[in-house]
């Protein structure tokens, strides 16, 4: 099913991110896992992609694996960083053979130790998206940055190319991480203002241990608040005990979003079946 169908039915939808394993001997270990993640039956599941390409192959297996043996609606993350007209062709040919309708399109990083030029054929999200409409009968999204993208100009500029990538074909956003909702209703705002009005679905990330904030903080930018900050030096040497809380923090962002009449919610959920559940059953009444 396509996740515009999903979307449409205007009910409130908990969905969670995994990925896939980095190399093809950690395969069974990270499909354990992400299978774990899909056995909670979440609304619908998204499926990362290795810089470069280099997780494909196990992405589309991963993602096939998650709707044929649990029946929860797969979205594979593409990138084009790295990759010609012929390498996104394949992909999506195998998407479609896996039975995937939905694609998440992004521009991607450059790989550290990539040699070359990483965007020969695409340079943009935006061109991306439009090649993937162009090619299949996908259901196409992107990704947005409530903060800013970090290679961004400024903020108005960020919000100029998103809505580029709109008008390419994209159908619905999914944010990068935030941990203060303001942020988010703010941006919202701002979006809606410049035209965009496919669905905003905004990604939680469970912070539940504390060196997770500086990575966060390192590849997206996002600002930390001081009530967060406070809940990482009081509960981060405790790993029981900061897990509990994180759980907790996002729990509370997450209401706080639904009561706002924001009814869709992602989760980065780390591949961890607890996190998943933890969230679920906190919100088991709201999410009925």
């Amino acid at each position: 099913m396509k996740l515009t169908e999903i979307l449409a039915k205007n009910k409130i939808t908990l969905s969670f991110e995994v990925f896939p394993p980095k190399t093809d001997a950690n395969y069974e270990s990270v499909e354990k896992a992400a299978f774990g993640v899909a056995s909670l039956s979440p609304s619908y599941m998204s499926v990362t992609y290795g810089a470069g390409g280099s997780t494909s192959r196990n992405t589309v297996k991963i993602a096939e694996g998650i709707q044929e043996k649990y029946g929860v609606n797969t979205i594979a993350h593409l990138t084009c960083v790295g990759a010609c007209r012929e390498d996104i062709h394949n992909a999506l040919d195998k998407m479609k053979a896996a039975g995937i309708d939905n694609v998440l399109a992004l521009r991607g990083d450059k790989p550290k130790d990539f040699v070359g030029e990483p965007f020969t054929d695409y340079h943009y999200a935006s061109e991306l998206v439009e090649e993937i409409k162009a090619y299949g009968d996908f259901c196409v999204g992107g990704a947005c940055y409530p903060e800013g993208h970090v290679d961004a100009v400024s903020k108005s500029d960020d919000i100029i190319n998103l809505k580029k990538k709109v008008d390419a074909g994209c159908e619905f956003l999914t944010t990068q991480m935030f941990f203060d909702n303001n942020i988010f209703y703010n941006f919202l705002y701002k979006v809606r203002e410049a035209g965009i009005t496919v669905p905003v679905i905004p990604g939680i990330m469970p912070i539940t241990r504390a060196n997770q904030v500086a990575n966060a903080v390192k590849l997206s930018g996002c600002n930390v608040p001081e009530r967060f900050k406070s809940i990482v030096d009081r509960f981060g040497n405790n790993p029981a005990a900061m897990q509990q809380a994180g759980i907790a923090y996002a729990t509370d962002q997450i209401i706080d979003l639904i009561a706002n009449g924001i009814n869709n919610i992602h989760v980065y959920s780390m591949n961890k079946q607890e996190i998943a559940l933890g969230l679920q059953n906190n919100l088991s009444e709201i999410i009925k």
